[in-house]
């Protein structure tokens, strides 16, 4: 056992940089405890040898909390690549799902996660039964989300840009009218349309949906009574009332499945979903695995 005075660069390893990232992270050493599974006092333990290679406090407190310093905050970024480097090193010859253990974190809407999410745990489970599904809220996606590690895929009709971010398309929806039919007749036309009330999704902080962007662009303005933040908040709205929700078809499989629908009495666009990924990951088995698995819970083509 050496003292902390004989630790230098090549004292570091994956425990380290993984603990580095989850202390920024989560901003506690509590925090990095849960998300590591293992004891606060470990978390102390394996800081100060952490401290003790770099040189640098790396955290401060800071009322009740810790914040990183200006160092730990340029190091996390490379502690992530790292350990991103250190997983294709030791999957690059053979990848087995099966024995793959950690958690794999994926950003979408609750439209994404019930058309595609829901069938992609279950393979998951079956395949990679060591792995844990951890799904953030997407709301308006951003490249840094997946430079930053925050999440490995993004699920998206409008996929971030950037020369270091990579995406598939992976199917494209249709929009859909949906109505109570216990109250209400379908809109037959485009001025029965345009006359109802509406609900609809505004995306925090207030991005309104491709749909009702393209639409308002167009002069072709509807009057919205309820405006909510994902599409899970419409049916009780809907339910009960003779208002109009005009969203992606296929959640008439789902979230909608209550509800009646007709096509919308104007022209649309088209609503394409992309899976988005960081050019790090690009050639990863694990993750071209993972890819492949969720491009084969693509709902088929109606």
């Amino acid at each position: 056992m050496h003292c902390m005075s004989d630790l230098d660069w090549s004292d570091l390893d994956a425990r380290l940089l993984r603990l580095l990232v989850a202390v920024v992270e989560t901003g506690s050493i509590t925090g990095a405890a849960q998300r590591l599974g293992v004891t606060q006092s470990a978390v102390s333990h394996l800081l100060d040898k952490l401290r003790a290679i770099t040189g640098d406090p790396l955290f401060v407190k800071s009322g009740r909390g810790i914040v990183p310093t200006a160092h730990a905050q340029a190091l996390a970024p490379q502690a992530r690549e790292l350990l991103a480097q250190l997983q294709a090193f030791a999957r690059h010859a053979h990848f087995d799902p099966a024995a793959w253990r950690g958690v794999l974190t994926i950003a979408a809407n609750d439209f994404q996660r019930e058309v595609l999410l829901v069938p992609l745990a279950a393979r998951l489970r079956a395949q990679a039964p060591g792995l844990v599904l951890r799904v953030l809220p997407s709301d308006v996606p951003t490249a840094e989300m997946l430079r930053s590690g925050q999440c490995q895929l993004v699920v998206s009709p409008r996929p971030p840009e950037g020369s270091d971010i990579v995406q598939k398309r992976l199917f494209e929806d249709r929009w859909r009218v949906f109505y109570d039919p216990a109250v209400r007749e379908a809109p037959a036309t485009r001025r029965e349309w345009l006359a109802a009330d509406h609900a609809t999704v505004v995306y925090p902080p207030q991005r309104r949906m491709a749909l009702d962007e393209a639409l308002a662009a167009r002069g072709i303005e509807r009057h919205f009574v309820v405006t909510v933040p994902g599409f899970a908040g419409l049916p009780a709205f809907l339910r009960g009332t003779p208002m109009l929700a005009t969203v992606p078809g296929l959640l008439g499989e789902g979230l909608m499945r209550e509800f009646a629908s007709v096509a919308v009495p104007v022209a649309c666009p088209p609503l394409p979903m992309y899976m988005v990924w960081h050019l790090r990951h690009q050639q990863d088995a694990a993750h071209r695995w993972l890819r492949e698995q969720l491009a084969a819970v693509v709902p088929a083509r109606r």
